[in-house]
């Protein structure tokens, strides 16, 4: 994977230890994100927010997933991932989190747990688009994601309650 892709946000550092503003009952916004240096070849975009210290037996929490945002989109300004889809470019679909809800879902890990990792992550793709149907599960979707994934590039926050 390309080195120098890189995913940023005027939100939060990568390794940043973040507020409750980011909690799922309070502005419940996604961040503020930018990408930059993407792989000749790239075609679209998808992204993901995934926390994989949440306690689901191993798969981890997914807070919000995004696909077929056009080539010549390279930021998302804050809450691009408000349900009704209307922050995002024309063409992209946002898929259903593991809260069962469209779009973005803010952080909640348990009361006395160690932070939790929530990792931002955008993927250049050598397709255009990515055909999913609204129902489709986030391993699903992340499989198809990452089979036609020629680059990829993150950030890792932390929160804790």
């Amino acid at each position: 994977m390309t080195q120098n892709f890189i995913l940023t946000s005027s939100e939060f550092k990568n390794g940043d230890t973040v507020d409750s503003s980011y909690q799922s009952d309070r502005d419940n916004q996604s961040p503020a994100l930018a990408w930059q240096n993407a792989p000749a070849g790239t075609k679209s975009f998808a992204i993901q927010c995934h926390d994989p210290d949440a306690p689901t037996g191993g798969a981890g929490w997914w807070h919000w997933m995004a696909v077929n945002l056009p080539k010549d989109v390279t930021e998302l300004q804050r809450n691009a991932g408000s349900a009704d889809g209307q922050n995002l470019p024309v063409g992209a679909q946002q898929l259903h989190n593991d809260t069962g809800t469209l779009g973005y879902s803010g952080f909640y890990p348990p009361e006395g747990t160690p932070p939790h990792r929530y990792i931002f992550t955008v993927y250049a793709l050598d397709t255009n688009k990515i055909d999913l149907p609204t129902d489709v599960t986030t391993s699903c979707a992340g499989f198809l994601i990452n089979s036609h994934a020629i680059a990829q590039a993150s950030i890792t926050i932390y929160y804790g309650r």
